[in-house]
């Protein structure tokens, strides 16, 4: 009766074959899970790296088109949330500005707050506050590239390490 079903009788019985190839096909699926997860893991290392590259090579950039036509005056800050800060602030021939994007570098900054500002004069939109640049950037975002680092470095390691070892034991 088995022999009609396709189920061979080997010397473990028919359960004993079925289990044999059934732990098979699960290890090479295991097996497969953690070489998607490694990947996975390595993609998104890469995505945050290189996001938080392109942050600071942007800082970087809006910096030199500041200095390249600077301007400078005391702003007040008008208000103060996690996303942006608002500044208004007079150029030398009098136009108010208060830039919808916020100031750049507004750490430690509060409403009602008189500060020095730099800003492009032909694009009174792009402004900074004075004495800060780019490299306020690099210590937050080294930090989190590295954060990240610290954390998925081990965990791709014990991955690859259990997809080398002859093994694979069910987690």
């Amino acid at each position: 009766m088995l022999l009609q079903l396709g189920v061979r009788n080997g010397p473990l019985g028919a359960t004993g074959y079925a289990h044999r190839v059934a732990g098979q096909g699960t290890q090479a699926r295991r097996r497969l899970i953690r070489r998607i997860a490694v990947r996975s893991l390595l993609a998104l290392g890469g995505i945050i790296t290189f996001c938080g590259v392109v942050l600071v090579v942007a800082a970087w950039t809006e910096d030199i088109a500041i200095d390249g036509d600077l301007g400078k005056a005391n702003a007040e800050v008008l208000d103060d949330t996690f996303s942006r800060t608002l500044v208004r602030f007079y150029t030398l021939d009098g136009a108010e500005y208060i830039p919808q994007v916020g100031v750049l570098y507004p750490a430690g900054l509060e409403v009602g707050d008189v500060v020095e500002v730099e800003f492009r004069k032909e694009d009174p939109e792009l402004v900074r506050v004075a004495g800060r640049g780019a490299v306020v950037t690099l210590l937050p975002v080294g930090l989190t590239v590295l954060s990240v680092w610290v954390v998925l470095v081990p965990a791709v390691w014990v991955l690859r390490r259990q997809l080398r070892s002859p093994d694979v034991t069910p987690v």
